[in-house]
């Protein structure tokens, strides 16, 4: 096999061993530092080859680069739900990589506003709609909108919801706890960012905006659509939501340990109540971001979404292995030791799903509430074998796997 993008060794190779791109093969540029980025799982015992990119949904114990030698650098690209790969959300995987870029504002490459574009988008007034039109509406809307098609996800919002409902009129256009309609043309689900489905969103008083997990740091276009619209979220998912939101009077937060009866008494008072209901607006019609951590994150973040003038996440994040990977071949021409970098446990981390224990029953015939306890539970075991049998540093078979995990 040649070597890759030039003469013999001239460039280092990195290996997406579960890719996320589909190149077979490209000279990426990082700055004053070239890579060979590559699906090609035949560069494994290549001499060049450094650096094995994992994207963490498509992470699969079937195939790793085993043996891995003691110069392989194993990054992870995963920014998306805990129900999507629970065991790599545990410590003893986790740490079996290098480099980290995950929606934990601890990792390396923290992707935690990935569905923020800009604080313009956040600040704009463009679907601000006058508090006197929205309350003349109310004559048809409920003060409160639902909007989801994903049901019993491991936070258990439907059932939380579900039991809202009791107390406080809600409308819910998605699949889940669906008791009114959308117009025929929003009803596909890639209408969700059509400017006539904000239209509909932005005349309510509140959104409830609940994540489908609940992650310090993993918050999603759930929170911040509410606010682009100058919609007032009422939000459940990240704990540590208020160190991102614009103000600290922007969302009605959710406790958890209170009753849904009394966050719908509060809701109904804020309904109620123009004063104290626009003092979550305020911000909005200021257009003024007051978190220092947000501004601050908008700021000197590195990549932009959907904005074609940055680099994306994908790209900053191979050229953040990329450039480490050099920083160690040039250590080395200087006869220094290379560096190590380690991902750590908060690097992924989310608590056990947790159910909540009112008497509204399922939401649905067929129901996934039950499997998500013992999913998170069997994903440890898995995590603490995929360790044990990585550190032996073969190859291993699916049967030894689920042989070691249930001899656990």
């Amino acid at each position: 096999m040649g070597a890759p993008g030039g003469s013999d060794g001239q460039y280092p190779v990195i290996v997406w061993w579960s890719p996320l791109t589909g190149e077979t093969g490209r000279l990426g540029e990082c700055g004053r530092n070239k890579c060979f980025f590559t699906i090609n799982k035949t560069y494994h015992n290549h001499p060049s080859t450094q650096a094995f990119l994992f994207y963490g949904t498509d992470f699969n114990i079937e195939s790793l680069p085993l043996p891995r030698k003691a110069g392989h650098h194993w990054a992870l690209f995963h920014e998306e739900s805990p129900k999507n790969n629970y065991k790599l959300f545990h410590a003893p995987v986790i740490t079996l990589f290098n480099h980290t870029a995950t929606f934990s504002r601890l990792s390396h490459l923290p992707l935690t506003t990935q569905y923020l574009e800009s604080l313009e988008h956040l600040t704009s007034q463009a679907h601000l709609i006058p508090l006197s039109q929205k309350n003349r509406l109310r004559r048809t809307l409920a003060p409160l909108v639902y909007v989801q098609s994903d049901c019993d996800p491991p936070s258990d919002r439907d059932v939380f919801v579900r039991e809202l409902m009791r107390f406080i009129q809600v409308d819910s256009y998605g699949a889940c706890l669906h008791n009114k309609d959308l117009p025929p043309h929003l009803k596909d689900s890639t209408a969700m960012d059509e400017s006539g489905f904000h239209r509909i969103l932005a005349q309510y008083k509140f959104i409830l905006a609940f994540e489908n997990a609940v992650c310090d740091d993993y918050i999603t276009e759930k929170l911040w659509r509410p606010l682009k619209l100058g919609v007032v979220p009422v939000y459940y998912g990240a704990p540590n939501v208020g160190a991102w939101l614009p103000s600290n009077r922007s969302a009605v937060v959710v406790n958890p340990d209170e009753l849904p009866e009394r966050l719908a008494r509060y809701l109904k008072r804020l309904d109620e109540n123009d004063r104290e209901y626009e003092a979550y607006l305020e911000w909005k019609h200021k257009r003024e971001v007051s978190n220092q951590r947000l501004l601050t994150e908008m700021r000197d973040r590195k990549w932009g979404v959907q904005d074609i003038t940055q680099e994306n996440y994908i790209d900053v994040f191979e050229c953040m292995v990329c450039n480490r990977v050099w920083e160690n071949i040039n250590r080395r021409k200087e006869g220094l030791t290379p560096k190590t970098w380690q991902a750590q446990a908060s690097h992924l981390r989310c608590p056990p799903p947790r159910m909540f224990a009112f008497d509204s029953g399922p939401t649905s015939r067929s129901s996934l509430r039950a499997i998500w306890g013992p999913s998170y539970d069997q994903s440890k075991r898995e995590a603490r074998a995929l360790r044990l049998l990585a550190e032996r540093n073969r190859n291993f078979t699916v049967d030894q796997f689920w042989k070691q995990v249930f001899s656990d």
